[in-house]
């Protein structure tokens, strides 16, 4: 009985990945998504600072 077969085993090392290369549609594609992503978060920063668009769901009518 060896004490190194308890407890949790080391995951196998993945392969590292080969840069494969991009041609022009991959390229295109990338620098849209980039262009999308900092147009969100743009729009997201102005938003944050107007405040919420709805003044806050079920409105209470105040009798008890």
């Amino acid at each position: 009985m060896s004490g190194r077969e308890g407890g949790k085993k080391k995951p196998l090392k993945a392969p590292k990945k080969e840069s494969k290369d991009l041609d022009e549609d991959d390229v295109a594609h990338k620098q849209k998504m980039k262009e999308q992503q900092k147009a969100l978060q743009e729009a997201k920063a102005k938003a944050s600072q107007k405040g919420p668009l709805v003044g806050g769901g079920i409105k209470k009518s105040g009798k008890k």
